[in-house]
């Protein structure tokens, strides 16, 4: 589970590369799209914890 989790955590990085280069460019719609993929990458982190943690404890 721990490499499945960390898989989509990466993925989700790749996946808002484009956008968080835009918004540095000043694009506004996409420092949006940055902000709610932010959010996902997040909760994803958080998956990738929790894996780790239950893999540890047995």
């Amino acid at each position: 589970m721990t490499m499945q989790a960390y898989e989509e955590l990466k993925r989700l990085v790749a996946s808002c590369e484009e956008d968080v280069a835009k918004c540095a460019g000043g694009n506004k719609a996409a420092g949006t799209r940055v902000r709610k993929s932010m959010q996902e990458i997040k909760n994803a982190a958080q998956d990738v914890r929790k894996a780790v943690l239950d893999s540890r404890d047995g």
